[in-house]
């Protein structure tokens, strides 16, 4: 008999956003994954650690500020955020990020 482990938080997460129309998965050494529409980045998981996300400045202003996100651990100046996963917890919201780049509604314009 053989007990099926609960999928890992990385795992969840990169089930849900590879579920989307046009997202690809690429696995890199160190377990980072990173999901692209087309040759865009939409992020990337350092495996059930954190989540780094690439967005303009002004949207990663908006993100930190509501605390949502912290600046990027490497690069604080630019539009790259990093999300820490703490727990199961996170999931949801690390999800929102990937699908708030995913849908980019700053791109709408409204007239």
């Amino acid at each position: 008999m053989s007990l099926k482990m609960p999928d890992s938080i990385a795992s969840q997460i990169e089930q849900e956003v590879a579920s989307w129309p046009g997202v690809a998965v690429e696995g890199h050494r160190g377990g980072m994954v990173f999901f692209l529409v087309g040759r865009r980045e939409i992020g990337h998981l350092h495996g059930s650690r954190f989540a780094d996300l690439p967005f303009p400045v002004r949207i990663r202003e908006d993100l930190v500020a509501s605390g949502k996100a912290d600046l990027h651990y490497l690069h604080p100046s630019t539009g790259w955020i990093t999300r820490y996963i703490r727990g199961e917890q996170d999931i949801e919201g690390v999800i929102e990020l990937f699908r708030l780049n995913y849908t980019r509604p700053w791109l709408n314009k409204q007239v």
